[in-house]
Formats: C-alpha cells, sequence, structure tokens
C-alpha cells in the first residue's frame, strides 16, 4: 500500500500563503480546536480525502511554483507521511521553498522526532496554537502567540511580512477560496 495523506484542499497559486507564488495544500485533521479558528472544516480527522504521496508529488511538480505551504488542519497529526512528502520534494526539487503551519509550539516539535524530522525539511516553520484574543493577523501570523521561525536563509522575516494578508482564487471551474491571514468572510 502506498502512502498517503489526508488532504482538505490543494490550491495550484498563491500569494498570501507564503513568499512569492506557490502551491497550498491543506491537510484534513485537527484535535486543538482552536476557538475562532478560520478553518474549522479542516478539524474533523475523517473528512478531507486520502490522497497517496506520489500523487501529490506529481501534482506539485507539475506546477512551475518555487515554493510550497502545508496547512491544515494540524499537519503535524500526519508527520510520518509529511516528512516522506517533504522528504521526496527535498529530492527532487531542492531549491524549492517550504513553509508549514503548526499549531503545535516550536518546543513541543522539537520533543517528537517524526514532527521534528518534518521540520527539518522545512525553510519556514509558523508555530503556536491561535489564540483568538491575541489576533494579530499579519506578517502570517494569526494571534501575537505564535511565532515564525526561519531555519533556513532562504526567506527573511522581512519577506514574509510583505505577505498580503488576503486573496481570493477562482479555479477553472469557477471554485472560489477565500485565503490568506486575514482572508475575507461572506
Amino acid at each position: 500500500m502506498n502512502p498517503t495523506l489526508r488532504v482538505h484542499h490543494l490550491c495550484e497559486s498563491s500569494r498570501s500563503n507564503g513568499p512569492g507564488d506557490r502551491a497550498v495544500l491543506w491537510l484534513q485533521g485537527c484535535t486543538f480546536a482552536c476557538p475562532g479558528c478560520y478553518n474549522p472544516q479542516t478539524h474533523s480527522l475523517q473528512g478531507g480525502r486520502p490522497v497517496e504521496i506520489v500523487s501529490l508529488l506529481d501534482w506539485f511538480l507539475g506546477l512551475t511554483k518555487t515554493g510550497l505551504t502545508i496547512s491544515g488542519g494540524e499537519p503535524m497529526l500526519q508527520a510520518e507521511p509529511l516528512n516522506m512528502f517533504l522528504s521526496l520534494i527535498r529530492v527532487n526539487l531542492p531549491d524549492a521553498s517550504i513553509l508549514l503551519f503548526s499549531g503545535f509550539t516550536r518546543a513541543e516539535i522539537c520533543a517528537d522526532p517524526q514532527k521534528e524530522s518534518v521540520a527539518r525539511c522545512c525553510d519556514v516553520l509558523i508555530t503556536g496554537r491561535y489564540q483568538a484574543e491575541q489576533r494579530l493577523a499579519h506578517s502570517l501570523l494569526g494571534s501575537a502567540n505564535k511565532e515564525i521561525h526561519c531555519l533556513t536563509s532562504r526567506h527573511t522575516p522581512e519577506e514574509i511580512a510583505q505577505t498580503p494578508v488576503s486573496e481570493i482564487l477562482i479555479d477553472s471551474e469557477g471554485n472560489i477560496t477565500l485565503t490568506g491571514i486575514d482572508p475575507l468572510k461572506w
């Protein structure tokens, strides 16, 4: 059986989910249930759909993007298959920028070898549970307690701060996605 990731949504092109024009992979499943979370539809552990890692790799390699953002849900709940996927990206596209959002703190990630392996594949790690009472919504930080960790020299905090806070995406089938750290609401 081929390893899979439980996927909520794929986006081929975004400018509000990290520096530059990048693809976004929203993973399904989160146990934090932070009050005020913008993506509660990603919380169910049974939601989304399983997608083989090789299919996700083919999808990303077929794009002309220089970066990939992983969001959710909570990506670190799928640390083992996510590490496999990101390791394959590093082998096939070593210059690709990888940014990951996690509700876990950096200390919690470092304490778990599987989560730390995922972090080692990333250029930027944004950590901490969303806290509505500390809402910030800029520089890719949903709340003031969250932290940006530039793990490589590929991106700077200044570059991350210039990321647009929201965008409206319309795909070829007319589906609309509202995204970013401060997306519009219907």
